[in-house]
């Protein structure tokens, strides 16, 4: 009869292995800690140093930081920096922007574009009056229930403003996050995105605990921020000045062209407009775009969206444009200019005419309100209408 196999010695218990990041994958790994620590410390080093002296970076006041983060959405600092001034100057607190005027509001937002930020503001800020009493909320979980605020801006909001270890993730974050410890998929794919934002978390729990500088969980988040928007830039990135160079992944991998693995963007569409604008007894004719639709609110001539042949066809004729935007009125059009801008993916042609109406009872007829050149200057336009505006005769520039 055979013998009973031995059973298996069985093993010690040991030690569990830490987990390692690999930065491979459309998953990633949990983050790494043991460099938190360093990679905070040089960075607020740096940040001490190398920041730029921003108009917002001089005040803790809440309000003008929310401010400056729904301006700084999809635009420019330097951009910003003359509309953020102008604002501040004529709305200082919640309670005057909640009591303007929303013509005034369009126009202290005329040229920025995406106009729909500052009715959001303006929203907020009558929450702000009516639920809070005046007061920017202090609490993290108020700050996002404001119209237009969201993760990120709230958590701008609450570490800036509060020096709250509330973390960020925007795409100046997510490019210094995404190559330092090689984090590969795409950032807005669900599981990266919540491991970007569990690591922006750690760094600035991290920071917050930091003996200097003062208020360091501020200081942090805005040098992650400037980190990005100076030097971990998308392109050309300035990897010899990064302060974090040593232990960055996509440095040492020989990977920074290839991090963050965004998606392409999508081709850009072109579309063409032709705009009329008639003229009669020295006033222009301008109509008020509706509500609830794109540039709600502001003041445009008259235009069509044409596509096909159409648009080159019609836009290069004055008269075949004067018949398709205004119809059968008594005009002699003339070009005017021809504007080219883009809008997110859009490339957009508008090919305007000046029409002088020559009839009395027809120019009256034309739907819309009939302006003076200096009555121009007070209205909001969009951007691509406002530059037609300063091309008409005696253009009026704009005023607040």
């Amino acid at each position: 009869m055979a013998a009973a196999p031995t059973p298996p010695t069985p093993k010690r218990p040991g030690k569990p292995k830490p987990r390692r990041i690999r930065p491979t994958g459309d998953t990633p790994p949990p983050s790494p800690v043991r460099h938190y620590a360093d990679f905070t410390a040089a960075l607020l080093a740096w940040f001490q140093t190398g920041a730029r002296d921003l108009p917002w970076r001089r005040t803790r006041d809440p309000y003008a930081i929310w401010v400056s983060e729904i301006m700084l959405q999809q635009t420019q600092v330097k951009t910003v920096i003359p509309y953020w001034e102008r604002w501040m100057q004529h709305l200082p607190t919640p309670g005057a922007l909640a009591a303007a005027a929303p013509e005034t509001v369009h126009k202290l937002w005329e040229g920025l574009g995406y106009y729909s930020r500052g009715r959001r503001l303006q929203e907020g800020a009558r929450v702000i009056q009516t639920e809070h009493g005046g007061v920017f909320p202090h609490d993290f979980a108020a700050i996002l229930a404001l119209p237009g605020v969201g993760r990120y801006t709230a958590g701008a909001i609450a570490s800036i403003a509060f020096n709250q270890p509330r973390p960020i993730l925007d795409g100046n974050v997510i490019r210094v996050l995404a190559r330092h410890y090689g984090i590969a998929g795409n950032p807005r794919a669900r599981a990266v995105n919540e491991t970007l934002w569990s690591l922006a978390q750690d760094l600035v729990t991290t920071a917050a605990t930091a003996s200097a500088p003062p208020r360091a969980a501020s200081a942090f988040n805005q040098a992650l921020m400037e980190l990005g928007a100076l030097v971990c830039t998308p392109r050309q990135p300035q990897c010899p000045s990064c302060p974090v160079r040593a232990a960055c992944v996509a440095r040492r991998t020989n990977r920074v062209g290839e991090l963050p693995a965004t998606p392409p963007r999508p081709e850009a569409t072109k579309r063409w407009f032709v705009a009329v604008i008639p003229e009669w007894a020295g006033r222009y004719l301008v109509r008020r775009r509706p509500e609830g639709g794109v540039n709600a609110g502001l003041w445009e001539f008259p235009n069509l969206e044409f596509t096909g042949a159409a648009a080159t066809s019609t836009g290069a004729d004055p008269v075949a444009a004067a018949r398709a935007v205004l119809g059968p009125v008594p005009c002699a059009p003339t070009p005017l200019a021809t504007v080219r801008h883009s809008i997110t993916r859009y490339r957009i042609t508008l090919t305007a005419h000046r029409a002088v109406v020559t009839d009395a009872v027809a120019a009256a007829a034309l739907p819309g309100e009939w302006r003076t050149p200096a009555e121009l200057a007070a209205l909001s336009f969009p951007s691509a209408h406002r530059k037609l505006c300063d091309r008409l005769p005696h253009p009026a520039r704009p005023t607040v």
